[in-house]
């Protein structure tokens, strides 16, 4: 346990806000019938306690508080412990020596400490991939009788509407995105490979002052653009091909991403008339998205220019998604703007929306979009490409 310490150097937010963000974690805990939580996402240890560190997919971390007043603990190992003074208000950090020490035992002897659990049931993300099957195993040995239920989603929810100061994170994110996104545009050629091309992007966002990312950079050209998810190859870029890319800049953890499709000289015919499809289905899905509109009509107004071209089943991803604080190996948020949901989007929620027409029989991919904002007047995009007419380079 540490002694009572001065702020941290580099925390991002006042003790203040976290204070109110954990008060408000308690609330909701309570309400779900549970008496405590074992939080291991590492973007709720970030969102609740202030501590910024990736490592959560390599070694247990854990932030345990109950539904009542008591201080939180932390967890962690002691190799970071540096970094969890440099950036965390909580005052009890407790340590370990990875495999020296059983982390679960001295997870369940905090629990003890604090006694809580007496409803029998404590709060994990068992969706996070800081969880693994292994020590979740293990955890739910420890802690015996008392049930670990998950609890991503409440957790989740919590941050889905943003305070001031992080819109001020994510509008400092979405410049470093804009920046990309110049940078993208000034070195789009043919002859030049699609790893050069991404380093340019990369590296002018670096310089300009990003953090990193959470998921690499995803971009794919000519016969390569059908795969969404693709990342840079060794492949040579060729005059006429569709170019498309989806990376993020990223302040203080807030990512904003920006997507965009463009083109290295005059495209095909077939290529232009997919584009326009994949603007005119963004458009829609745009239009349909306001305060208290259900999200799975959000994505059925994007479909609906895809339907009458008979092209439906070429949107293969999810309409849109919460975006904010991010670690790797994703930066989705639990907010989820697509059908088999049951949502309404409300003021100061930051999400992803995009439209992603695949069709690999003809090499052809668009995806297009970006990173917007809602606000009580309406959408305001922060980064991306957007619905705008095919960019020529």
């Amino acid at each position: 346990m540490t002694a009572l310490r001065a702020p941290p150097t580099y925390a991002a937010f006042a003790a203040a806000e976290h204070r109110d963000r954990l008060d408000r974690a308690r609330r909701a805990l309570a309400e779900g019938g549970f008496d405590g939580a074992v939080v291991v996402a590492p973007e709720h240890l970030y969102y609740l306690a202030g501590y910024d560190s990736w490592v959560s997919v390599n070694s247990p971390q854990a932030l345990i508080f109950g539904s009542g007043d008591d201080e939180p603990t932390l967890i962690l190992r002691n190799v970071d412990l540096p970094l969890a003074l440099e950036t965390s208000w909580v005052q009890d950090i407790r340590t370990y020596h990875l495999h020296l020490q059983d982390v679960p035992a001295l997870i369940a002897q905090v629990v003890a400490e604090k006694r809580i659990g007496r409803t029998g049931r404590l709060a994990i993300e068992t969706q996070s991939y800081a969880l693994t099957h292994a020590l979740g195993l293990a955890l739910a040995q420890a802690l015996a009788p008392i049930a670990l239920v998950d609890a991503t989603e409440l957790l989740g929810e919590l941050r889905v509407i943003k305070s001031p100061a992080e819109i001020a994170y994510l509008r400092a994110a979405a410049c470093y995105a804009d920046i990309g996104l110049q940078a993208a545009r000034r070195h789009a050629s043919p002859g030049r490979s699609e790893i050069a091309f991404t380093a340019e992007v990369e590296a002018a966002m670096r310089r300009a002052g990003s953090d990193y990312w959470s998921i690499p950079i995803e971009m794919a050209s000519g016969p390569r653009t059908p795969g969404g998810h693709a990342t840079p190859r060794d492949r040579i870029m060729q005059a006429g091909d569709l170019v498309h890319l989806e990376f993020a800049g990223v302040s203080h953890r807030y990512h904003v991403a920006a997507i965009h499709t463009l083109a290295l000289g005059e495209p095909g015919r077939r290529a232009r008339e997919i584009y326009l499809l994949a603007v005119a289905s963004l458009s829609a899905g745009i239009a349909a998205t306001r305060i208290g509109a259900p999200v799975s009509a959000v994505e059925e107004a994007s479909l609906e220019p895809l339907s009458r071209a008979g092209l439906a089943h070429t949107a293969t991803m999810r309409f849109g998604y919460g975006i904010g604080i991010a670690y790797p190996p994703i930066w989705l948020e639990t907010l989820q703007i697509s059908r088999g949901f049951d949502r309404r989007p409300a003021a100061e929620m930051a999400f992803v929306l995009h439209a992603c027409l695949e069709l690999p029989d003809e090499g052809i991919g668009v995806i297009q979009g970006g990173t917007y904002l809602l606000g009580r007047d309406g959408l305001e995009m922060l980064a991306g490409g957007g619905a705008v007419d095919i960019e020529v380079r």
